[in-house]
């Protein structure tokens, strides 16, 4: 198609999928950027011969660069790697689709350098919303949402006036402890929280959608992404995936996007926005399906999700705080350091105790992020 793309997190499974979405229509890939997954980069940097790469881990930039010393690239590490590739204008297009605040910074240096961002990275916007929406604004740089609910609800937009947006709906898988009780959780293990009935995601964001901060966190980003209240987003269980999210009108039409659960849909409609092409995907068949449910959250056994909502609703640095006490948590958990049901308790003291700022510059994210983690880190250790 003549586009160029950047993939910042490209052995992720967001990033590995995107390749799939570039091999089906043609892309040229012009910068690849990976956490540590030093194997899996250099296989993708000889198949799709970018001209800049980057390891954020800097402790494997040597390897990296005598692996490659055979071809003609650029080999950068770190944050100021990946600000390396986002300010790159050579690139149509970056997907940001690395895991937690690492790619704010990215995120807002794309923006500054015009680039469209196809956005997969959460805490960008649940961390500094309010900063990334006023840069985009400011620049006249779009924001093309990556995860599935936001496609959908950007998908049933189209055509269609924002002002009379009466409410959004965003469906939620439940993750896979639907219906269980406070005790049935007690004795979770990270093998257990990694079984997710729908989607192929990973560990971090599997957990999260295990808690229901993953909903909490997309809660957060709806409202920026599509400048609403806290008051106008409604979540809803939908154990199928089939029905991505929705949006309610003035006049109460319901419009939804549908399709199979695989992110290669709205990855590739972020990449192609917007012109739709057949996906390495399969087509949604109802009748396979026969019948979808929907409900309401359990909000007082899945607590981390109203501390998400409670957090957008206080504002100021309580979402960063929010969102770095939970990668603490999450990754504690992961390592056997804590219970399941310690992850909420733990984000709901940094919130209460991390002093509270309302108005924010990026400085004031970073600081909020960093208190939020020393204080988790000083309950665990």
């Amino acid at each position: 198609m003549g586009k160029k793309i950047s993939i910042l997190g490209s052995t992720g499974s967001i990033g590995t999928q995107s390749l799939e979405v570039v091999d089906k229509h043609g892309f040229e890939v012009h910068a690849l950027a990976a956490y540590k997954s030093i194997d899996l980069l250099e296989k993708q940097v000889r198949k799709y011969r970018p001209k800049i790469v980057c390891i954020y881990c800097d402790e494997f930039y040597n390897e990296l660069k005598n692996r490659l010393s055979d071809m003609n690239i650029k080999i950068l590490c770190g944050m100021d790697g990946l600000c390396g590739i986002a300010s790159d204008t050579s690139a149509d297009i970056i997907l940001n689709s690395v895991v937690g605040m690492v790619g704010l910074k990215p995120t807002l240096t794309a923006i500054n350098a015009g680039i469209t961002v196809a956005l997969a990275n959460k805490e960008t916007l649940v961390a500094g919303g309010s900063l990334v929406m006023a840069a985009s604004k400011a620049k006249g740089v779009p924001i093309l949402p990556v995860d599935s609910e936001h496609s959908a609800i950007f998908q049933c937009l189209q055509g269609n006036s924002i002002k009379q947006l009466h409410k959004i709906i965003l469906t939620a898988s439940g993750g896979p402890f639907y219906g269980k009780t406070i005790d049935e959780l007690k004795n979770i293990t990270p093998k257990d929280a990694l079984k997710h009935p729908n989607w192929n995601m990973g560990s971090k964001i599997t957990i999260d959608s295990a808690t229901l901060m993953n909903k909490g966190l997309e809660f957060i980003e709806a409202k920026w992404l599509f400048d609403v209240t806290p008051e106008q987003i409604e979540v809803v269980v939908h154990r199928q995936s089939v029905l991505h999210s929705a949006v309610e009108y003035d006049d109460y039409s319901v419009i939804a996007q549908m399709g199979v659960p695989d992110m290669k849909i709205p990855i590739q409609y972020a990449l192609l926005y917007p012109d739709r092409m057949e996906c390495p995907t399969k087509e949604l068949s109802l009748c396979d399906y026969g019948s979808l449910t929907f409900a309401k959250p359990d909000m007082e056994t899945f607590r981390c999700l109203p501390l998400a909502v409670d957090a957008i609703k206080r504002g100021g640095n309580i979402p960063a705080i929010m969102n770095g006490a939970n990668e603490v948590a999450v990754a504690a958990f992961l390592n056997g350091k804590i219970d399941f049901l310690r992850i909420a308790e733990l984000v709901e003291y940094a919130m209460n105790t991390v002093p509270f700022k309302k108005t924010l510059c990026l400085s004031d994210v970073f600081e909020a992020d960093e208190a939020a983690r020393n204080a988790v880190n000083e309950i665990i250790k």
